[in-house]
């Protein structure tokens, strides 16, 4: 899986180097401030996401059940093991 949430932090953190360059114009800056905006609007969808699979494994775990595979990484992580030969 290409884009992971450590991922997504550093796009946050590249975001804050470019709206920290001195040397931008004010039209540069005010596209790095939508730019930004937007990096975040799409951040906060992600995170949301990434949440709802978190309440959803530990339903499924409440209950007695694997939660593994409704936690992407972890279920990628475990099918690659399981193929490899491991458990």
């Amino acid at each position: 899986m290409k884009n992971k949430l450590s991922d997504l932090n550093d796009h946050l953190f590249a975001q804050v180097e470019r709206l920290a360059q001195e040397n931008l114009t004010s039209d540069q800056i005010e596209i790095e401030v939508r730019r930004g905006n937007a990096i975040v609007a799409l951040a906060d969808q992600i995170l949301r996401h990434a949440s709802l699979q978190v309440q959803a494994a530990k339903i499924v775990s409440d209950h007695g059940i694997d939660p593994t595979r409704y936690i992407p990484d972890l279920a990628a992580s475990k099918t690659n093991r399981l193929l490899e030969g491991g458990k």
